[in-house]
């Protein structure tokens, strides 16, 4: 070993290096870009495409599609059973609220028949008392004039020469009162007294029923009478209006020239 002298020569590398030197020429190769030569149609260099491996997961961590699965459908579910219930619910309150307008629409025809029934027994009670005070002036009104005329054929049959006149008054007046006196009877017979101290709650009920069926038996027979009286009255205006109308054609046909002279 001499400072002077050549140096030895480099060993010869090893199979090994050898084999590490291609595998770093190929890796340079692959990573690095192609450089661009002058060649004007040079080859281009095939891609590499990196394998991916899947993400590896721990034992320990591994997903449960079955328990995603899972709670999505209770997540459903549960949205479901919430707008179901919310639908009942709406669904029961417009019930509620139907309930309640026909209690109210019920309560209301209830208080109209009620007023209905009150005027009109208001009305007839008004009725009967115009009837029986009718009525009592009338019987007032007859006692008084009986007494009149009692008191003056007291007075007149003092009088001398006059038996014959008061006779025949008498006879006049029987005749003028017959009708009225026996609407006066018929009052009478048809006025009831109601004796209703002493009675219970059924006995007034049927009271009541009977006092109404006799009412609707009156205005049963007040409209058989009225409607008599309307065709009476017609046959009476046809009756006139036929005599008239002979009247007026006697008089036409009687005039005439007869034997030279009118008649």
């Amino acid at each position: 070993e001499g400072t002077g002298g050549p140096s030895s020569p480099p060993p010869p590398p090893t199979e090994e290096e050898e084999s590490a030197a291609v595998e770093e020429e190929e890796e340079e190769a692959v990573l690095l870009p192609p450089q661009h030569h002058s060649d004007p149609s040079p080859t281009p260099p095939r891609p590499v495409v990196p394998q991916l491996a899947p993400p590896k997961i721990p034992e320990g961590e591994r997903v449960d599609f079955d328990d995603i699965h899972r709670k999505r459908m209770e997540k459903d579910l549960l949205e479901l059973q919430t707008l179901i219930d919310a639908h009942f619910e709406q669904r029961r309150r417009e019930e509620n609220e139907l309930v309640a307008l026909m209690e109210r629409i019920e309560r209301r025809r209830a208080e109209r028949n009620e007023q209905l029934r009150s005027r009109t027994e208001k009305e007839r009670e008004r009725q009967a008392r115009l009837a029986e005070e009718k009525l009592r002036k009338e019987e007032e009104e007859a006692k008084k004039r009986a007494e009149d005329d009692a008191k003056k054929k007291k007075v007149l049959s003092n009088m001398p020469h006059f038996g014959g006149y008061l006779a025949k008054a008498e006879q006049r007046r029987g005749k003028r009162q017959t009708g009225r006196e026996m609407k006066l009877r018929i009052l009478a017979e048809r006025k009831k007294p109601l004796n209703i101290e002493h009675m219970r709650e059924d006995e007034l009920r049927a009271k009541a029923k009977e006092l109404h069926d006799w009412i609707q038996q009156l205005e049963s027979e007040k409209f058989d009478l009225m409607e008599k009286l309307r065709r009476q009255k017609y046959e009476i205006n046809v009756l006139y209006n036929r005599i008239s109308h002979a009247q007026k054609f006697k008089k036409v046909v009687g005039k005439g020239r007869v034997g030279g002279r009118w008649k």
